[in-house]
């Protein structure tokens, strides 16, 4: 073990040994995107507490848990990927029938976000059992917290993950993206990352923010006009390298669109029930009720005249 992780190790345990890690228990651990030091205290401690790790590369796992000084015999192991999570969900379910604690860890950052894992949450929990999470790195909220373009009035933001990689997937894809108003993540790998910022520069002035090796030691986070970034990818061919999350800000004109609503539902909170007014904004102004809802609970707790429900 690298000597700079024996503290973490030991205050990992400190910190979570009294706390409730059950027995027959799927554990959702999240795991570094590249920078170790971004491992968790309560990570640490269930991956050692764990009787079994499942995780979608054995090798890469092994020494990954080896880094902090986690060394698990080879029964221990269970390789549970893309190509046989159905398969091995079966696997994980007997070992938490026997009073297990299964650790689930993709390659990096958090399981089934893009990554297996989300089979095997679903397979575990349809039989009564409990899936823990271990909240851990993620390359989507880190980016996310750093662009600037999901405050609460831009409505959220929509998880795309990898685009389809050709024909009419792909062109349906990119047009409802185009069409799409909130701000929307997208995930890339250095081979395609060229072909998709060729079709991103359709939405011309539209900003979009790259992460590049995000957390790692040559990480890069621009923000620029869509238009404008086939040709900083072309500034560099380090910037071909790595692998990419990109966000695609909302666009600027959703923001006087909810203003708008905003203001209609101002208007009709003072008189009508909340789903009554939502079900009004949204014929007025176009916006969809599902986003006009919480904005309108939002805007009844803060104005003590706004209508009770």
């Amino acid at each position: 073990m690298s000597a700079s992780f024996e503290p973490a190790l030991a205050a990992a345990h400190a910190a979570a040994a009294m706390q409730d890690h059950p027995q027959a228990t799927l554990y959702m651990v999240g795991t570094p995107i590249g920078n170790l030091a971004d491992i968790s205290l309560r990570a640490l401690h269930v991956l050692t507490l764990a009787d079994t790790i499942a995780c979608e590369d054995t090798r890469h796992s092994q020494s990954l848990l080896r880094a902090y000084g986690i060394d698990k015999a080879a029964h221990q192991w269970l390789a549970v990927h893309q190509h046989n999570e159905a398969q091995a969900s079966d696997q994980v379910l007997s070992l938490l029938r026997q009073g297990q604690r299964v650790a689930y860890v993709s390659d990096a950052g958090t399981p089934g976000i893009s990554d297996p894992g989300a089979r095997l949450a679903q397979a575990i929990a349809a039989q009564g059992l409990r899936v823990m999470p271990i909240p851990g790195a993620s390359s989507i909220t880190a980016l996310l917290s750093a662009c600037g373009s999901t405050k609460a009035q831009d409505a959220g933001f929509v998880f795309w993950g990898f685009l389809p990689s050709k024909g009419s997937e792909r062109a349906s894809a990119l047009q409802a993206l185009a069409d799409e108003p909130r701000a929307q993540v997208l995930l890339e790998s250095p081979h395609r990352i060229s072909a998709l910022a060729s079709d991103l520069s359709v939405l011309g002035e539209r900003p979009i923010t790259v992460g590049r090796e995000l957390t790692k030691q040559f990480e890069e986070v621009a923000t620029l006009a869509a238009q404008q970034l086939p040709a900083w990818l072309a500034q560099s061919p380090q910037r071909l390298r790595g692998e990419f999350t990109l966000v695609v800000h909302h666009a600027p004109q959703q923001t006087d669109q909810m203003a708008q609503a905003r203001r209609v539902l101002g208007l009709l909170l003072a008189h009508l029930p909340v789903k009554t007014a939502v079900r009004l904004t949204a014929d007025i102004t176009g916006q969809a009720r599902n986003l006009l809802y919480p904005l309108a609970l939002e805007m009844q707790q803060t104005d003590p005249k706004a209508h009770e429900v």
